[in-house]
């Protein structure tokens, strides 16, 4: 049967304002408190994260887009062989997605539960059980990190999604609960204004800005309360997928 991964609602091994240089808690675990602030557990990256900036997920890795598929699968099973488009290290998309994005089986995806190094024909566990068969020579798949794993200061061009904004300084490699929704001080860049929405800036990595009608990104919160720019404004943070 299909696992589905629920909110925890208690039992969690690290406090909000705690890091730790061992995974304790499943990524992009969501925990809510009772004021509304809501969090998920995230890893930091290879660069330090600072207090209020705004973070993204690691970029899509090119090695893992629209590659073939070894070994025919079929319905239920829960590993599937991958030819990489180049060396993948063990573990890389653990607790990340795999889904089929051409031909039989194509738009399913599932959730990676471990896989080893290596280039061809790497097995990937699944958590899920395959829904649709695919075949190895026509269908071909692609794979993604967990949103909340290897997270960066959001730079002024996002190269990933924007996943939070952590409220303790934490140490590369460490792993922390990032918030992503409720009050959050955030660093801000240029004029902004109460009940507005605001997004990535474009000018200042990590900052949160304005939102002007041509912008792509959408908003990840609205202006609780105002600061002077390069300051860090009371958001009221709503980051999309949460």
């Amino acid at each position: 049967m299909e696992s589905v991964k629920s909110r925890k609602t208690g039992g969690f091994a690290q406090g909000i304002y705690q890091q730790s240089s061992r995974q304790l808690e499943e990524l992009d675990t969501v925990r809510e408190l009772a004021d509304g602030r809501v969090f998920a557990y995230a890893q930091a990256g290879a660069s330090d994260l600072a207090v209020g900036k705004l973070t993204q997920g690691a970029a899509p890795n090119a090695n893992a887009n629209d590659e073939t598929l070894a070994a025919s699968v079929s319905l239920g099973a829960t590993e599937i062989s991958v030819t990489f488009g180049g060396a993948v290290t063990a573990d890389f998309y653990k607790e990340g997605w795999l889904w089929v994005n051409d031909d039989t089986g194509e738009g399913y995806a599932y959730r990676v539960k471990g896989h080893p190094a290596g280039t061809a024909a790497v097995i990937v566990s699944l958590k899920d059980p395959i829904r649709c068969a695919a075949t190895a020579g026509a269908s071909t798949v692609s794979a993604v990190q967990n949103r909340q794993k290897a997270v960066i200061v959001a730079p002024t061009t996002l190269t990933g999604i924007p996943v939070g904004v952590p409220v303790i300084p934490v140490t590369a490699g460490n792993f922390f609960w990032n918030q992503v929704k409720g009050p959050c001080p955030v660093l801000t860049q240029g004029t902004i204004v109460i009940g507005n929405v605001v997004g990535p800036s474009a000018s200042a990595a990590g900052a949160v800005a304005a939102l002007a009608t041509t912008d792509i990104v959408g908003p990840v919160g609205d202006v609780m309360a105002v600061n002077a720019t390069t300051e860090y404004s009371l958001v009221n943070l709503a980051i999309p997928g949460y």
